[in-house]
């Protein structure tokens, strides 16, 4: 039994599950679909689900979606998670190698899914691609307010808006017995390699290689802000001389006061991201 989990809003996802459910019914494999009702609604469900015992389940969204799911596991490591991006950005899906739409449920339906690794929060948040604070929390508080554009619209105007005004965010940062107090531009968890839609924000990412990558970058000049912008869209970010990568296994990011967090898209309110990289944790239907 196969559990599909999808937003009723999602245009592109609802269209992909009726090629679905037409594939798993020649295929004669049982299924049942599940709408969420609102923000956070899937991990509601995802907590149900596994807490009686079914513990397959299939994603169709994007990152959003596949956090809330993730969140909501009762044990991940008794899970199998299937994943069919028809999200806006699908960034955690070029990671795994998933291709979108319908294509992905041969992965599901001919594969066996691989241990991955994701990251666990104290808060009880988790994330399968990349958590931070900073300038991308700002765009996304900004795409929030705008109504009546297209997501990615509303993305460039909101990045372009944050270039002009924003101002960065000391942060306490700890990896692996490392400490700095930095006031950064940007400071993010990777397990996945983009985001904001095919950002690469730390292009050597590996989802399965057992190593999490802290990547930062303290605030330069206003003016050199557009520049370090280009070298990320590049995937050159972290040749910068003001930005920092490290491998690790733990680590801590602390804002001075709480401050909005985002979990692989998903703005939350923190005191403290305190995470720890679970190895393996999660069986996932990729590539």
């Amino acid at each position: 039994m196969l559990d599909l989990i999808i937003k009723p809003q999602n245009r592109k996802g609802q269209l992909t599950l009726k090629r679905v459910e037409k594939r798993l019914r020649e295929a004669n494999v049982s299924y049942e679909v599940h709408y969420t009702e609102g923000k956070g609604d899937a991990q509601r469900i995802a907590r149900t689900l596994t807490e009686n015992g079914r513990c397959d389940l299939v994603v169709i969204g994007g990152d959003g979606s596949l956090n809330d799911v993730l969140t909501g596991m009762k044990d991940p490591s008794k899970c199998r998670l299937g994943l069919i991006p028809s999200g806006t950005g699908n960034d955690f899906a070029v990671s795994a190698g998933i291709p979108s739409g319908e294509a992905a449920l041969g992965l599901i339906l001919k594969g066996e899914p691989k241990p991955t690794d994701y990251i666990d929060f104290s808060d009880g948040r988790r994330s399968l691609n990349i958590a931070g604070m900073g300038i991308d929390v700002d765009i996304l508080l900004r795409c929030e307010k705008m109504k009546g554009f297209h997501d990615k619209s509303k993305y460039f105007l909101s990045l372009l808006a944050s270039l002009r005004k924003y101002e960065g965010v000391t942060l306490q940062i700890e990896a692996d017995g490392k400490e700095f107090q930095e006031k950064v531009l940007i400071a993010a968890l990777c397990n996945g390699r983009q985001l904001g839609g095919g950002i690469p924000m730390c292009p050597k990412a590996d989802i399965a290689d057992g190593k999490m990558d802290l990547v930062f970058i303290s605030c330069p000049k206003r003016s050199q802000y557009l520049g370090a912008l280009i070298k990320l869209m590049q995937g050159k970010v972290l040749t910068l001389p003001f930005a920092k990568h490290i491998l690790c296994e733990r680590a801590a990011v602390t804002p001075a006061s709480p401050a909005v967090a985002q979990y692989d898209g998903e703005l939350y309110q923190t005191a403290s991201m305190q995470a720890t990289l679970q190895k393996g944790g999660l069986l996932l239907y990729r590539k």
